[in-house]
């Protein structure tokens, strides 16, 4: 074996052990965002989106359950990334039941299905249209835990006491 194949092995040890993103994403238009629908909604009506965000609002219905999210980029493992600009809000439509104390208010989510329609609402006083997606498959991200400033390893001779 030569020094290129020994090199190239941590390499693919490493890729196959990549968190692999959790959503299909065929047949699904990974360029569009929530602005670019909403801007066209009569053309792409039809769709297929991988959206994700954090959920504003979750609201059970007779039959479905509505989900309205403030959209951000999603980063290569389809998480929202909350350190970027969001994009425009959307809405998020589940035929049947989701657990709204699951799917809360600052939790991050990541949605993918057809765009349905255009709906008109109210974000604080102002009018707002959103786009709508149908959810045919959603990824509930784990809370993200804020992070202490203090190291997480101490180096150094001596007792520790605390609480």
């Amino acid at each position: 074996m030569t020094r290129l194949t020994f090199a190239a092995i941590p390499l693919l040890v490493m890729a196959a052990c990549a968190p692999k993103p959790p959503l299909d994403t065929t047949e699904v238009d990974l360029s569009l965002t929530p602005e670019a629908a909403l801007a066209d909604m009569d053309r792409l009506e039809g769709t297929r989106v991988l959206w994700g965000g954090v959920i504003v609002a979750a609201r059970n219905r007779e039959e479905s359950t509505r989900l309205e999210i403030l959209g951000y980029p999603l980063n290569n493992r389809q998480r929202p990334a909350t350190e970027d600009a969001p994009q425009r809000r959307f809405l998020a439509v589940k035929e049947g039941y989701l657990e709204t104390a699951d799917y809360a208010q600052g939790r991050q989510v990541t949605v993918t299905g057809p765009l349905i329609r255009t709906q008109s609402g109210r974000v604080g006083e102002a009018t707002y249209t959103y786009p709508v997606v149908r959810i045919e498959d959603s990824h509930l991200w784990p809370k993200v835990e804020p992070s202490s400033r203090e190291p997480r390893f101490h180096f150094g001779i001596g007792v520790l006491f605390g609480n």
